[in-house]
């Protein structure tokens, strides 16, 4: 039987005259931010993007229109607010919140980037402002169809009468950078209304280049919380889906079919034992869960005080906790969007290789359709040859090798939402014809497989499923061998233009093309390297694999002297010139702060937010201590503090030196880790304990 046959049919249009039958993806107009600012400041005027104009049709032509305000209007943040902020350092102040515009994905994928500040750098470019070199014009980048592209817009944004955004805003409202980046997403595809539908997973790859993996939650596997674990530790970025249902707001403060942001997780301590919790946060930036583990829940007096103080948060403010039974219960599926090599740092680890291909679907060539139309012309679609190199260093058995393919359809039009997404899918075959090398007529010829080839041999992948959506991606454990990739439509004779990319260890990708006319946007020349990329991954590579199974598989929880004995033989590498000391003393100080359930201990978790802190002021630090000396004096430590986006007094400052530094004030990197651990901590508590943000009211346990 096949599946998903029921599709939408349009009545087919003709063609107009003149026009080429194959409707090729629109390209986004590309402009060069740079030389239009030296131009807007050379001549001391504002820019305005004729491109993406302040009228009704950047805004749309349908539903949306019906919910704008009469008197909308069109304003530069500077006529909004008296002293605009592009974007703030510090993360809490990056919380925004949903328009008029139905983009919960959209939103819930920024949240979710907001969490990795070298990543959201990528996409928003920082040394943007509304002061120095301020002229109306910002510019985003995107991962639009394999490659980064330059969004430019300029800053008149839409508002009511009262001067409010009428889309994304920030919860602070002086800050702008999320209604700019909304309006060059908006510019990418066509509108305001076309983000009215789409899917957490789009806006995650568009934000990152990466790669998709969905675990529906009615059938999670045994291991999810594992899985979560190993993704908040990986620089992974992760959203979600309600159920769907006729009750916008449920009983239980979800809203149906809605998107939102895992933000965080945590194994807590009851009284009865462990509980796995989710964090996750309302794009709406109000309107919370209210089942247990929300902010009013009882659970929350059968953790310690401590933990209590530093997990629950009694705001409406849209984010909340719930038990990891309650979210495969409530919530439809999780994606998971892993980072492709153009985020990795080139660092130690394990070395994966990435190829992208372009190609078609056209009909009457190579719009052959899926198997299940029995039509015999399955054979005409796109051949790729895949050949899966078995590598050195792994541990794993060589018989196994983790392969991640993903096919995504490019839209036709300039508008995301005016065509329908075809159902898409691909097959995977072990090639029995050819080897890791090809026989000469095949190499001569880049002939592509008969069509006897696909009625004698099974796919690897037996039960795929066609969606219509924009990507579909799988994961295989396949053993080193010579594969071939078919990617179609369901239907016969559908086109489209596609590109399909695989991660691997090791692996040579190359297309079949037996056509005269050059179909396919590379060129068949890109034979072996010339397009892979090495993906290196510093937080799930070698290093971690060693370290973990070292320091955590005989003693699952670690004393401070066992933290003292693993912060010191860390290979720190950019530490070479002296050697890191941190004391029993510091250890026993970082313990105390991150040991929320009072166990003496640190968990593997617990020890995972540390690392994770831990390489983040060593970036601070490293930046700031010009002199390399290894310490920060007094002015220094300010800088460094204001660069992890924490706000102290001079006062605090100094203090902090005096108690943390060494007599002529100067604070090296352990004494560093213990003071940004300690203000970071109490800020958190001081945040979750505060009523109006001005002062708390503690009882004496607390």
């Amino acid at each position: 039987s096949m599946p998903f046959l029921l599709c939408l049919k349009k009545k087919k249009s003709p063609v107009p005259l003149g026009r080429s039958i194959f409707q090729k993806h629109t390209p986004p107009i590309q402009q060069n931010y740079q030389a239009l600012l030296e131009s807007c400041l050379k001549s001391k005027c504002l820019f305005t993007d004729d491109t993406f104009p302040a009228h009704i049709s950047s805004i749309g032509t349908g539903a949306l229109l019906k919910k704008l305000p009469r008197n909308l209007q069109w304003k530069r943040p500077h006529a909004l607010h008296k002293s605009p902020i592009f974007y703030a350092a510090n993360r809490k102040q990056l919380d925004l919140c949903q328009g008029l515009v139905e983009n919960c994905w959209f939103l819930a994928a920024l949240e979710a980037l907001t969490f990795h500040q070298d990543i959201l750098a990528a996409v928003v470019p920082q040394n943007q402002s509304f002061e120095r070199k301020y002229a109306g014009i910002f510019h985003f980048r995107f991962w639009h169809f394999g490659e980064w592209i330059d969004v430019v817009v300029d800053d008149r944004l839409p508002v009511n009468e009262a001067g409010e955004l009428l889309f994304v805003s920030s919860v602070y409202k002086n800050v702008f950078w999320g209604a700019l980046l909304e309006k060059a997403y908006a510019k990418l595809y066509g509108s305001y209304e076309d983000l009215q539908i789409g899917q957490v997973s789009e806006a995650l790859v568009d934000f990152t280049g990466g790669v998709n993996t969905r675990i529906k939650l009615a059938e999670a596997p045994p291991d999810l919380w594992g899985i979560l674990t190993r993704a908040t530790y990986s620089r992974s970025l992760m959203g979600c889906q309600t159920h769907l249902g006729t009750t916008k707001v449920l009983k239980n403060g979800l809203v149906a079919g809605h998107a939102y942001t895992v933000t965080g997780i945590r194994k807590v301590t009851c009284q009865y034992g462990p509980e796995n919790l989710v964090r996750l946060r309302n794009p709406w930036g109000k309107i919370e869960w209210k089942g247990d583990w929300s902010d009013s829940s009882y659970k929350w007096e059968l953790l310690s005080p401590k933990e209590k103080i530093l997990l629950r948060k009694k705001k409406e403010d849209g984010e909340f906790w719930m038990s990891l039974r309650d979210f495969k219960i409530h919530f439809v599926d999780l994606v998971i969007c892993k980072l492709t090599p153009d985020l990795m740092s080139q660092e130690d680890g394990k070395k994966w290789m990435y190829s992208l291909k372009s190609g078609r679907w056209v009909k009457g060539s190579t719009a052959g359709g899926s198997l299940g139309f029995c039509n015999g012309n399955f054979w005409m679609n796109p051949q790729y040859w895949l050949n899966v190199l078995p590598v050195e260093d792994s541990k794993k058995s060589p018989s196994v090798c983790n392969v991640v393919i993903s096919l995504m359809q490019k839209h036709s039009t300039k508008h995301r939402n005016r065509a329908p997404h075809l159902f898409i899918g691909f097959l995977l075959y072990k090639n029995t014809i050819l080897f890791p090398f090809f026989p000469d007529q095949y190499q001569e010829s880049n002939r592509k497989l008969p069509p006897g080839f696909f009625t004698r041999h099974q796919p690897v992948n037996k039960h795929q499923v066609f969606l219509d959506e924009r990507e579909v991606t799988h994961d295989f454990h396949l053993e080193p061998c010579v594969y071939v990739i078919v990617p179609s439509t369901l239907e016969p004779q559908q086109e489209s233009e596609f590109i399909l990319r695989v991660f691997s260890r090791k692996h040579i990708l190359r297309i079949f093309n037996n056509l005269v006319d050059d179909i396919f946007l590379l060129q068949v020349n890109d034979f072996f390297f010339n397009i892979l990329k090495e993906i290196v991954d510093r937080y799930e590579g070698k290093i971690w694999e060693d370290f973990f199974t070292k320091h955590f598989e005989q003693n699952p929880e670690i004393n401070a002297v066992q933290l003292q004995r693993i912060l010191n033989n860390i290979s720190w590498r950019n530490f070479q010139n002296f050697r890191l000391n941190f004391s029993l003393d510091s250890c026993q100080g970082i313990l105390a702060l991150l040991d929320l359930n009072a166990t003496g201990t640190l968990s593997i978790q617990e020890f995972r937010v540390l690392w994770k802190r831990l390489l983040f002021y060593l970036e601070v630090f490293q930046k700031r201590d010009t002199k390399r000396s290894g310490k920060l004096d007094l002015v220094e430590l300010h800088t460094a503090v204001q660069e992890t986006g924490i706000s102290l007094s001079n006062e605090v400052c100094n203090l902090m030196a005096i108690r943390y530094g060494d007599p002529d004030l100067q604070i090296s990197f352990e004494s560093f880790v213990c003071f940004m651990l300690r203000v970071e901590i109490m800020g958190e508590a001081f945040r979750n304990l505060t009523q109006d943000g001005k002062g708390i009211y503690l009882r004496e346990s607390e």
